[in-house]
């Protein structure tokens, strides 16, 4: 393994924020920071390394309203999402405000992503896969040689994320995990953004809504 990985719960969603770390440079990327800042230093702490860049699955608050007050304390980059969710990360203080959530300030990422673009931290690379549905601009970071994959609220153990949010598309949440996340093998084990990890394997044999004998 050339990396190490913890899962840290944030926010009264208990969110799954992931840190990684490259064993070679030390260098830690964050995914989806949503809040409890200090839980998710503890994390990177814990494992070693200091933080290099912060990455994206999409714009809902549990999973990015942490992001830009980490980018200003530590002076990195906000890499991701797709930019069709720019409209709910400039919604912030609106969604938040709403739901009771803590106030959290619109940004702009660094760089928004595309379908097949690479990332890097320390000396580790992820493949990018743009999974639409949940929300318009959602993607999936894949480590191939891990066999890992964060995969936000794409799909969850046993079930796949919500698409009546604003702009979310059920079909195409389908769509997204049968062609773009199955063929990265059966083996690949998800952190999803909310409970347990399993296995794209377990899922296809599974899951309600995209097991293989659903679809014949």
């Amino acid at each position: 393994m050339t990396i190490k990985c913890s899962i840290v719960p944030v926010t009264a969603y208990q969110q799954n924020c992931s840190v990684m770390v490259c064993e070679q440079t030390g260098k830690a990327a964050v995914f989806d920071p949503g809040g409890d800042i200090e839980n998710i230093e503890a994390a990177i702490a814990e494992l070693g390394g200091s933080l290099e860049v912060i990455y994206l699955t999409h714009g809902h608050m549990d999973h990015c309203a942490a992001a830009d007050v980490m980018r200003k304390k530590y002076g990195v980059k906000i890499i991701g999402p797709q930019k069709e969710d720019a409209f709910w990360i400039d919604k912030l203080p609106e969604w938040c405000k709403m739901t009771g959530f803590p106030h959290a300030e619109p940004f702009t990422p660094d760089q928004w992503l595309e379908d097949e673009d690479s990332v890097s931290f320390g000396a580790q690379t992820l493949a990018v896969k743009f999974c639409p549905g949940h929300t318009p601009g959602h993607v999936v970071f894949f480590h191939e040689s891990a066999r890992l994959a964060i995969v936000g609220d794409v799909l969850f153990q046993g079930s796949i994320g919500r698409t009546d949010f604003p702009k979310g598309d059920f079909d195409t949440l389908v769509n997204s995990i049968q062609s773009k996340l199955w063929p990265l093998g059966d083996d690949v084990t998800f952190i999803p953004g909310h409970g347990p990890t399993s296995t794209f394997g377990h899922e296809r044999e599974t899951n309600p809504f995209v097991a293989d004998t659903r679809f014949g």
